[in-house]
């Protein structure tokens, strides 16, 4: 089973809220998810990015691959570079 971490889109027309999910790259994209990480808001000022970093971190270690957007996000939070070195050993 081939796992993403993705966004999941929530809120009104014209008013997006974001999850961010770990999903099965099969399932549609507001369709079933294995767990929620965090949530995104791009509409506030500046933009409102929580991430429960143990949990990211753990998928990442599983295998999960984050979509280009979610890997921005993760990136901008330090997640991705914890990750990278515990992986390689820093």
């Amino acid at each position: 089973m081939a796992v993403k971490i993705r966004l999941k889109r929530m809120g009104a027309k014209k008013s997006p809220f974001y999850r961010i999910v770990v999903a099965d790259s099969r399932s549609p994209r507001d369709g079933r998810q294995i767990e929620t990480i965090g949530t995104y808001n791009p509409l506030t000022d500046p933009a409102t990015l929580e991430i429960n970093e143990e949990l990211a971190l753990k998928w990442l270690r599983n295998g999960a691959k984050p979509s280009d957007t979610v890997r921005n996000l993760l990136s901008k939070k330090g997640v991705l570079e914890k990750f990278h070195n515990e992986k390689y050993g820093k």
